[in-house]
């Protein structure tokens, strides 16, 4: 089965001293780069995609500041396809679908950030565009939510939501697990 290598929001707005920092954005891009590491070794695709903001509110990834840049552990090489996008699922308004349907892609190994909002609604598209996808739950990252006055800790988001793409529309494996198969 054709696999491609989704890198999604890896991007510095994500890291210490950028707008939005995520919890443990260091390690889970390291896992990220292992991964796509082995990618480049076979030549199998690999594309990252880069949300900008468009909205005038917007207090992170803002167009033309290094924040909205893709970070240096994942820095896409000139062949590598970036897909902008400017909503949380990557599929709408952009071009990866075609791009994907193109390379005749049926599975897709995915990576990024967040792991509650855009690696969550990507993964879910994709299992509904008919993909088969796997999560590489350690080469995501998350954040603290609040809700009710109540604050869950990202390390409890991250698992939820990482169980919960589980359970149906990817298999969740670590950065080891997938590069041992």
């Amino acid at each position: 089965m054709k696999a491609a290598l989704i890198l999604i929001d890896i991007q510095n707005d994500y890291f210490e001293n950028g707008k939005m920092e995520l919890f443990k954005p260091i390690e889970a891009s390291l896992k990220a780069k292992k991964v796509l590491q082995q990618f480049r070794a076979e030549d199998w695709p690999v594309i990252h995609v880069q949300h900008m903001s468009t909205r005038e509110e917007a207090t992170f990834f803002i167009p033309k500041t290094n924040g909205v840049e893709i970070h240096e552990n994942v820095s896409p090489l000139e062949k590598e396809k970036v897909v902008v996008k400017h909503f949380p699922n990557s599929f709408r308004e952009t071009d990866l679908l075609k791009t994907l349907q193109e390379q005749n892609i049926k599975r897709l190994v995915i990576c990024g950030m967040m792991t509650h909002m855009c690696v969550d609604a990507t993964t879910r598209a994709a299992k509904d565009f008919g993909f088969d996808c796997i999560v590489i739950g350690d080469a995501c990252a998350t954040k603290n939510l609040e809700i009710n006055g109540e604050t869950l800790d990202a390390a409890e988001v991250q698992k939820s939501f990482l169980a919960s793409l589980n359970y149906f529309y990817s298999r969740v494996m670590n950065a080891e697990e997938y590069l041992q198969n």
